[in-house]
């Protein structure tokens, strides 16, 4: 396989390939294993969707195990600062590959990016509304006259109404404070609002730990609402003149993730050092942990991460469409290239 781009990469084993550089920005770096595959390995960039936090231990975790080289991949991982950012970086041919949202990938196709989901991992969605467990919030219920921390924008705050639906509560039961990613974990620290609303594997093991308190979930998956999460991305061009490149990642990705799943602890191991924002080990693990509950659906249990099933594709779709998040009367295959599902 040929090379998509010329891309900075890290240099591959001195006894093999004569290849140097590294990735752009301060971001971590991921290289295969000297010799075997590895030694043959094509460079390819993945461009995460934020810094890299807990859920991100599959890949580095891949390229320690020699997953990628194996399938011919000499890893480059980056950090992102959004899927937004990704998606668009994806479709601008910066980086080859992405890891996004998809509520944010088919946002951006409605508007003409030109990219594709390749698989989605985390099928259930993580959105959640996060409170302190001593809060006195047991229940939605609980939730009325207070205030939460949100983000303009972003799926799990546009999909927020109909969870209060859902949970049987109106619009203007609960108090919404607008505030980005790194305002809305300080407030809740602080007092200044009574919860958050995020990702459950994401900024919940983070408050805990910085607060010392234990953290309750109210996921929109338990009062019935959920739809697809993060997962891979590519362009049309890519999935089209590289078929070959697409299918052997995201079976690595596949691959990578069951044997993270298999071992949590050197998974998240496999993190250390690579990035000077990461969270502490124990976040980390603990943030792989909650992952690891999202990578199936009931159609999808018991098969291998990133096995999609049209129904939850249809959805998501549905969901998606009615909180105006996309536009309606779409279907799977605008969004999606179903020709890349992991055997196994």
């Amino acid at each position: 396989m040929k090379t998509l781009r010329a891309l900075p990469v890290v240099a591959l084993a001195a006894s093999a390939l004569a290849l140097a550089g590294c990735a752009s920005g301060s971001n971590a770096q991921a290289t295969a294993p000297s010799g075997g595959a590895g030694a043959a390995s094509q460079p390819v960039t993945l461009m995460l969707n934020w810094y890299p936090y807990g859920e991100h231990a599959p890949f580095y975790y891949g390229v320690e195990k020699g997953i990628f080289a194996e399938h011919g991949i000499d890893l480059t991982i980056e950090a992102g600062q959004g899927s937004t950012k990704t998606i668009q970086a994806v479709g601008a041919g910066q980086v080859d590959f992405g890891w996004a949202d998809t509520p944010a990938l088919l946002a951006n196709v409605d508007k003409g990016v030109d990219v594709k989901s390749v698989g989605v991992f985390l099928q259930t969605t993580p959105s959640s509304v996060q409170v302190f467990a001593d809060s006195g919030i047991e229940t939605p219920a609980d939730l009325r006259g207070k205030t939460i921390a949100v983000s303009a924008g972003d799926a799990p705050t546009t999909t927020f109404p109909m969870y209060l639906e859902a949970a049987g509560l109106g619009p203007d039961d609960v108090t919404q404070q607008n505030l980005d990613a790194a305002g809305k974990i300080s407030a809740m620290l602080t007092g200044k609002v009574d919860g958050l609303i995020g990702f459950a594997h994401d900024q919940g093991p983070t408050v805990a730990a910085k607060s010392g308190r234990e953290v309750r979930y109210l996921r929109y998956s338990d009062a019935g609402l959920t739809f697809y999460s993060n997962g891979l991305l590519a362009t049309s061009s890519t999935i089209g003149d590289h078929a070959d490149l697409v299918r052997e990642m995201v079976a690595a990705t596949s691959e990578a993730f069951a044997a993270a799943a298999a071992d949590p602890e050197a998974a998240v191991a496999a993190m250390a050092g690579k990035d000077p924002q990461m969270p502490a080990e124990d976040v980390l693990l603990e943030q792989w942990k909650q992952t690891t509950t999202l990578l199936h659906t009931d159609a999808t249990e018991g098969k291998a991460p990133g096995v999609n099933d049209p129904a939850d594709w249809q959805n998501t779709l549905d969901v998606l469409s009615k909180a105006g998040l996309i536009k309606g009367g779409t279907s799977a295959d605008d969004y999606f290239d179903a020709s890349f599902a992991p055997a196994g």
